[in-house]
C-alpha cells in the first residue's frame, strides 16, 4: 500500500529510480543460477522495476550465461519509471501489489523479483502474499532491501545518529548523513527479513550481502569486504522458494 504523498515523491524526476549497479549485478548472478538450474524456460516478473536498469541487466546476465532462459516483465505504477524501463527494451506493464494486485493468474510465474521495493511499502505482508499468489509451486522470490544493521549504522546509532536508510520525513533529511529523500517506510535486519519470509510461507531462505553505491569512496573497499557477512552488509539479498 502506498499513499498519495509517496506516489508524488516517486513521480518526482529528482527521486532516484535506480539502486546501485553492484547490487543489481549480484542479484542478477543469483537469478542466473536459478535459471541455469531449471529444466525449461522460465517466466519472471520484476515488481517495482523502476527505471529497468536492474531488469535489463538481469536478463542480459542470464543470456550471457548460456544456460537456460527466462522472460522477464517489469511492473511498476510509476509512469516515469515505466517510460525509462521501456526505453531499455524491458517489456513493462502498469501495476503494483496494492489491491486489486498484479494482473496475473495464480501460480503463473516462476520467479518474482522485488528489488529495493519492500522498504517503501506500508504493508510488506500484502506484497509477499501477492508474490506467493502468482508464484508457481517451487517458484523463487528474489528480494533486496537495505540493512538497518549495516556496519556503519551500528556505529552511527551508538553515537546517537539516525541510521542510514531510515527517514523521519518526506520533506527532508534530519539527523543522519545524506541528502536524498527516497521514502523508506520499513527497515530490516537480516534476522527480521528471514522471519518475515518464513511467516509468509517461504522456505529455503538464503541471505547474501551487497554493497551500497553511496558509501564514500575511502570506505568502499571495506563495504565490499563486509558483504561476506550478510548481517553487516549494506544491502540484504534474499532468495526464497514457494514450496512445490
Amino acid at each position: 500500500m502506498t499513499d498519495r504523498r509517496l506516489r508524488q515523491l516517486y513521480e518526482d524526476p529528482a527521486t532516484p529510480l535506480s539502486s546501485g549497479l553492484e547490487r543489481a549485478e549480484r542479484q542478477a548472478a543469483i537469478l542466473a543460477g536459478v535459471v541455469a538450474a531449471a529444466d525449461r524456460p522460465l517466466l519472471g516478473i520484476d515488481v517495482g522495476c523502476g527505471d529497468g536498469m536492474a531488469t535489463a541487466l538481469a536478463r542480459a546476465t542470464c543470456r550471457a550465461s548460456g544456460r537456460g532462459s527466462i522472460r522477464i516483465v517489469g511492473f511498476d505504477w510509476s509512469v516515469a519509471a515505466l517510460r525509462q524501463a521501456a526505453a531499455r527494451g524491458v517489456p513493462v506493464a502498469g501495476a503494483s501489489t496494492d489491491a486489486p494486485g498484479l494482473p496475473l493468474a495464480p501460480a503463473s510465474v516462476d520467479v518474482v523479483v522485488m528489488s529495493e521495493l519492500i522498504e517503501h511499502l506500508v504493508d510488506p505482508d500484502a506484497a509477499l502474499t501477492e508474490a506467493w499468489r502468482v508464484l508457481a509451486g517451487g517458484g523463487t522470490l528474489l528480494l533486496s532491501t537495505p540493512n538497518l544493521a549495516a556496519w556503519y549504522n551500528r556505529v552511527l546509532l551508538a553515537a546517537g545518529v539516525q541510521p542510514i536508510f531510515t527517514e523521519v520525513s518526506l520533506r527532508g533529511i534530519y539527523g543522519r548523513p545524506g541528502r536524498e529523500v527516497v521514502g523508506h517506510l520499513r527497515v530490516f535486519t537480516r534476522r527480521a527479513l528471514v522471519g518475515l519470509l518464513k511467516a509468509n510461507g517461504f522456505v529455503d531462505i538464503a541471505i547474501a550481502g551487497a554493497p551500497y553505491h553511496d558509501v564514500p569512496p575511502p570506505l568502499k573497499a571495506l563495504d565490499r569486504l563486509l558483504c561476506r557477512t550478510p548481517s553487516l552488509a549494506s544491502i540484504l539479498l534474499a532468495s526464497a522458494r514457494k514450496p512445490a
